[in-house]
C-alpha cells in the first residue's frame, strides 16, 4: 500500500515512513505466518471425512480484523477461519482449531506485558501509560488504565503461585540470598524484599523466593525458608550472603547442614568503611589478595600479611578478616570453576541494580502486594537472559559429596564406596 510522503518524512497520519514500514512488514510476516499454519492444520486432517467422502476440515473465510499491540506498533491482523466439523468423542463437542501464533484472547504481544511493570516500578501511573505508549506504538489499543490494573491482578496471582509452588522435584546446589531495599510500597520503611536465588543440579541458575521482610531479622528468614521447606526443597550444599544478613541465623536452623560462604563484595565494603579513606586504596588491593588467590593456603597467608600491615593501627579492620576467616574462604572447597559465581552475591545485585535504577523515581505501586508483583515480574524477566555457572556439569558432583582441593575433583562418591 503507498503512502503520502511530506517533506519531513512523516505520513498524513503523522507517523514517520520507517515507522509504517515496519507496521506494514510486520503485519505481512504475521498474516503469512497464520496462513502456513491453517494450512498446515487443514492438511494434517485432509483424509477425515466424513460418510459422503466430504472434508471434516476446510477453510472458512476470515475472522473479524482486530489490532495486535506488539513491539513493532499496532498491527490490524485478520487470522484465517477453520470450519472443523470433527466431534470429540469423549466430551461430545465440536472440535475448534486454536492458534499457537495468535490465541484468540490476544491483543498484545508478550513483549509489551514486560514492558508495563517497568514502567509501573519507574513511577508511571496507570493513567499515563496510553500517552506515554500510544507515541511509540502508534496506538492505545489494549493500553487503557482498566487493562493494566487487569494485569496487575494477573501479576499479583502470578507471585502468589510461584511462592505456593512444589519444591520437592527441584534441586538447588547453591544458593545466594540477600535482602534488596527497594523504592516501592512496603509494608513499612525498612522492609525490603528478600530474595533467594539457587542453582540447579544442571548448573542453571533460577529463582527460588521473593518475599518481603526485615533484612536483619533471622525471624522474617526463617519464615521464608520454613515455607521453602514446607514445600519440598532439599538442603543446599552452600549459601551465600552478606555477613550482616539475619539469613545465617534462620539457614543454622532449618538447614543446619548447609556450608556458610560470606559474601566477599559487602565483606570488602564493611571492613573499608572501619579505615580512613587515605588507607583503603591499598586495602582494597590487599583484600582482594586474599579472594583471588590461587588456593586456600595463599589467601590464609594473605590474610596473615594483611594483619601485618594493618593490625597495629586499625586492629578493628583486621579484626573483620581474622575472625570468621573460615565462612568467607568456604568457596575454595568447591570446583575452582565455580569460585568467581561463590564468592559474592552479584547473581542477585546484578539484577537488582536495573530494578534500583528503575525504581528512584517511583511513586510506589499502589500497594505491598502490588510493588511484590511488579519486581517479581522483572525478575522473572531478567532470569530468561541469566547464564549458567561455568563448568555446569561439575555441580551434579557437588550434590553427589564429590571433594575438591584446590579446586580440582580429588575423589568420587563412588571411589570412596569401593
Amino acid at each position: 500500500m503507498l503512502s503520502v510522503v511530506n517533506a519531513d518524512g512523516s505520513t498524513a497520519n503523522g507517523s514517520s515512513l520507517i515507522d509504517e514500514i515496519v507496521r506494514e512488514g510486520a503485519r505481512r510476516m504475521l498474516a503469512a505466518a497464520l496462513e502456513a499454519e491453517i494450512n498446515a492444520y487443514i492438511a494434517e486432517l485432509a483424509d477425515q471425512r466424513d460418510d459422503k467422502g466430504h472434508r471434516l476440515v476446510v477453510r472458512n473465510g476470515f475472522h473479524q480484523p482486530r489490532t495486535v499491540t506488539t513491539a513493532a506498533g499496532a498491527v490490524e491482523v485478520k487470522a484465517p477461519r477453520v470450519n472443523d466439523k470433527r466431534v470429540d468423542d469423549a466430551t461430545g463437542e465440536r472440535k475448534r482449531f486454536s492458534s499457537a501464533i495468535l490465541p484468540p484472547w490476544c491483543r498484545k504481544s508478550p513483549k509489551i506485558s514486560e514492558v508495563l511493570p517497568l514502567l509501573y516500578l519507574h513511577g508511571l501511573s496507570s493513567g499515563d501509560f496510553v500517552p506515554a505508549l500510544e507515541q511509540f506504538l502508534g496506538s492505545a489499543a489494549g493500553l487503557s488504565p482498566a487493562t493494566v490494573t487487569r494485569l496487575t491482578q494477573q501479576w499479583q496471582a502470578d507471585h502468589t503461585a510461584f511462592m505456593d509452588r512444589d519444591l520437592a522435584e527441584v534441586d538447588y546446589v547453591y544458593v545466594w540470598a540477600d535482602g534488596i531495599h527497594l523504592n516501592v510500597c512496603l509494608e513499612e520503611a525498612k522492609a525490603c524484599v528478600l530474595v533467594l536465588v539457587g542453582v540447579r543440579a544442571d548448573g542453571s541458575k533460577e529463582l527460588v523466593a521473593l518475599k518481603d521482610g526485615y533484612r536483619e531479622s533471622g525471624e522474617s528468614w526463617a519464615d521464608l525458608l520454613r515455607d521453602c521447606a514446607r514445600r519440598g526443597m532439599r538442603t543446599p550444599v552452600l549459601a551465600v550472603g552478606d555477613g550482616a544478613l539475619g539469613f545465617w541465623k534462620a539457614l543454622a536452623e532449618v538447614f543446619p547442614e548447609t556450608r556458610e560462604q560470606r559474601c566477599w563484595v559487602h565483606k570488602t565494603a564493611n571492613v573499608l568503611d572501619s579505615m580512613p579513606k587515605s588507607a583503603q586504596p591499598g586495602a582494597k588491593k590487599a583484600l582482594q589478595d586474599i579472594y583471588n588467590a590461587e588456593d586456600r593456603d595463599h589467601a590464609e597467608a594473605a590474610i596473615k600479611t594483611f594483619a601485618q600491615l594493618y593490625g597495629a593501627k586499625l586492629p578493628r579492620a583486621v579484626k573483620k578478616i581474622s575472625d570468621d576467616q573460615h565462612q568467607p574462604l568456604a568457596f575454595y572447597d568447591f570446583p575452582a570453576e565455580h569460585w568467581i559465581h561463590l564468592r559474592t552475591t552479584n547473581p542477585i545485585e546484578s539484577t537488582f541494580s536495573t530494578v534500583r535504577l528503575r525504581t528512584k523515581v517511583t511513586r510506589g505501586a499502589g500497594s505491598r502486594t502490588a510493588a511484590l508483583a511488579m519486581v517479581f515480574k522483572l525478575v522473572e524477566s531478567a532470569q530468561q537472559r541469566w547464564r549458567a555457572v561455568n563448568a555446569p556439569h561439575l555441580v551434579a558432583l557437588v550434590r553427589a559429596g564429590a571433594r575438591f582441593e584446590r579446586g580440582q575433583l580429588v575423589e568420587r562418591p563412588e571411589a570412596v564406596a569401593a
